[in-house]
């Protein structure tokens, strides 16, 4: 702004020519002591001065910044500094932007399902759970699928241990997966199927059945998700030679001392337990949490499991 006399003085009118601010709102700054005017003409007109100018610029850039008003009083009566006005600021800005982050990933789960006004709501109150509600709906969760059931503690706690921990500042798709998960870990439908996974899994600790899984499975299983996403690429049948062969490698690795891999009985069961984790609703459940958690995608391996679960299928069980 280019200097001129202090004695200069300007009407509302010129003042709103020389900052584009609307002559409205110079004069609701002026009544609200924001600025107040350096004279008055005889006939009671506001007139204001190259401080009152420079004033006014001052008024509009906090204005922009979001400032309220009685903070921008405060600061040009030197009652704050503008350092602690700042910091009060950046932290309300925050909050701000948290909250339409919850409610971006509410209206974008809304789009996705083609939601309607009921399910919106319940949207919006998953997506404002605090951390210790989000912990306790994934621990009410599985208190329900083996309440009741003698299962193998070690397996249960692994699956109970892993907890849906979003960030302060969490990306808008770690909000929506917050979304999904809570909806899902709701769902009637998948509580009854972990719940019926749940239930085999305690017959067969009641039979004296259950076994964890072999080292071998545990140091090949990806390898062997691997080899069936080559077969698949490669248009290999399940029932053809490296169908077969794959089929015949995990059941070997699969055995136990006293089991023969061959055993049509032995690969049947086999097969149940591969069958059973295929569904793709469990495999959601993880993806969701990881993405929740920052942890590394998983991707999906529905088609190699089914894959698996159709070479085993071919290479000699028991018909149901």
């Amino acid at each position: 702004m280019p200097d001129m006399p202090a004695t200069t003085v300007f009407t509302i009118g010129e003042l709103s020519r020389r900052t584009g601010l609307p002559v409205k709102t110079i004069r609701f700054y002026s009544d609200e002591g924001l600025l107040p005017p350096t004279q008055r003409t005889n006939a009671g007109y506001r007139l204001y001065d190259a401080h009152a100018l420079v004033r006014l610029e001052l008024v509009r850039t906090l204005r922009e910044l979001g400032i309220g008003l009685p903070d921008v009083s405060r600061a040009l009566a030197r009652e704050t500094t503008m350092r602690d006005l700042a910091t009060s600021h950046v932290d309300a800005l925050d909050e701000q932007i948290r909250r339409l982050r919850l409610r971006r990933a509410v209206l974008r789960a809304v789009l996705k399902r083609d939601s309607e006004l009921e399910e919106v709501e319940l949207m919006n109150r998953i997506a404002r759970m605090p951390d210790e509600e989000r912990r306790r709906l994934v621990d009410e969760f599985w208190d329900e699928m083996v309440d009741g059931l003698d299962v193998d503690t070690e397996f249960y706690t692994r699956m109970r241990s892993a907890k849906p921990d979003l960030p302060d500042d969490p990306a808008p798709e770690q909000l929506e997966a917050w979304i999904e998960f809570a909806e899902l870990v709701q769902d009637p439908d998948f509580r009854q199927l972990i719940r019926d996974m749940s239930t085999r899994h305690a017959r067969t600790v009641a039979a004296g059945e259950y076994e964890q899984p072999t080292k071998a499975q545990q140091e090949h299983w990806f390898a062997w998700i691997a080899e069936a996403r080559t077969a698949l690429d490669a248009g290999a049948a399940p029932d053809s030679p490296a169908g077969r062969a794959l089929a015949d490698r995990i059941a070997t690795a699969s055995a136990r001392p006293g089991q023969d891999p061959d055993d049509p009985a032995f690969r049947t069961k086999l097969l149940e337990t591969i069958s059973e984790g295929a569904d793709p609703r469990s495999e959601r459940y993880w993806q969701l949490l990881a993405t929740i958690n920052g942890w590394p995608p998983i991707p999906s391996t529905q088609e190699e499991l089914r894959f698996l679960a159709a070479a085993l299928r071919a290479s000699g069980v028991n018909p149901a």
